[in-house]
């Protein structure tokens, strides 16, 4: 058994981390951290978790760090930075769900997030997009978790652009997430009533995620990919669906992106590629860590790809959970449940 700790407990990916790993057969939670609920058991935050003999702790605590072997961080941006150095210095791995870890060019965090408290670690720090990078995140000792807006458009179009199926110009990803996408803190942007029985799009040329995006695109292109990311806020509480255009390259088709995606995932448990005429839902992979994928040939000259994921699973918790079990030489599935909360 392994014992872990997550920093950041009490937010939506802490809960989510919770129940994925107190049902994994080789973890072992000794520690979870909330400057809120310092001193009080889960179930003060989450009722439903109540069962679980655990109790919050301050992350500033001396000694939390003696008390887990890998680390989980689930706090917001910038406020990872001092805790992954310490638990590193502490000689523990850490999987870190903010963005302060996602880019190995700090000028690039820098430009979109300001200044950074640790450039030394960004370049061990391993982008833990698990389908594409899983043998570098078996050597990391620090993996940056991926965006989720990242992860539903990533999986689909980096295999494409390795195999160089699609072009790097022309390609727009239109994506529409749940709500708990913007996390548990309460914003006037997220009540119910501003949020209910409406659809809007927001942070429009201006998200995060974008060079987020692109950066990982352009890896996989080896050449500038002016990706066009343009975000949507649904009312419902968790799961993503991202709609991307791009333009084929010469000869090749729906049938041929098909073709491509079943190679390069053939060993991946967690994609799955629809066959021609199926579309994904939300719905197919709510609570999973799945990434439902499909894609048409559209009489304008461009492939139209649609591929859905659970936000707070596969876009955060359970893609952390996929990396701990690489990180550890485990089987890739494990504490990961396959079948989705439906209906």
């Amino acid at each position: 058994m392994v014992d872990v700790g997550i920093i950041g407990a009490s937010g939506y990916t802490g809960a989510e981390l919770i129940r994925l790993l107190c049902r994994h057969p080789q973890v072992r939670i000794t520690a979870i951290t909330s400057r809120r609920y310092a001193g009080q058991p889960l179930g003060a935050c989450f009722p439903s978790l109540g069962h679980l003999d655990l109790a919050f702790v301050s992350h500033e605590d001396p000694g939390v760090f003696d008390r887990a072997e890998v680390f989980f961080t689930a706090l917001p941006h910038k406020a990872s930075m001092p805790v992954v150095a310490a638990a590193l210095g502490a000689g523990r791995k850490v999987i870190d769900l903010s963005a302060d870890f996602r880019f190995a060019d700090p000028t690039l965090y820098e430009a979109h997030y300001g200044p950074h408290a640790c450039p030394e670690l960004l370049a061990e720090a391993v982008y833990g997009l698990t389908e594409v990078h899983g043998a570098a995140v078996e050597r990391t000792r620090l993996v940056g978790n991926p965006g989720c807006y990242p992860t539903s458009i990533l999986l689909p179009l980096v295999p494409l652009l390795l195999e160089r199926v699609i072009r790097p110009e022309g390609i727009v990803a239109d994506s529409k997430s749940g709500v708990s996408g913007a996390g548990r803190e309460p914003s006037q942007a997220t009540l119910y009533c501003e949020v209910n029985e409406g659809f809007k799009a927001y942070k429009v040329a201006s998200h995060r995620h974008e060079p987020e995006i692109r950066k990982e695109l352009e890896l996989a292109a080896g050449c500038e990919v002016p990706v066009v990311f343009t975000p949507h806020l649904v009312p419902m509480a968790r799961g993503i669906l991202s709609t991307v255009y791009a333009l084929p390259a010469d000869g090749a088709d729906a049938a041929r992106v098909r073709e491509v995606w079943r190679e390069f995932y053939r060993e991946a448990p967690f994609v799955r590629v629809l066959d021609e005429g199926r579309w994904p839902s939300t719905a197919d992979v709510r609570g999973t860590n799945a990434c439902a994928m499909a894609v048409a040939d559209h009489g304008a000259g461009r492939l139209v790809i649609v591929s859905v994921i659970d936000n707070l699973v596969k876009g955060a918790s359970g893609q952390a959970v996929q990396n701990l079990n690489r990180m550890m030489g485990w089987d890739e599935t494990l504490g990961l449940p396959q079948e989705a909360l439906y209906p």
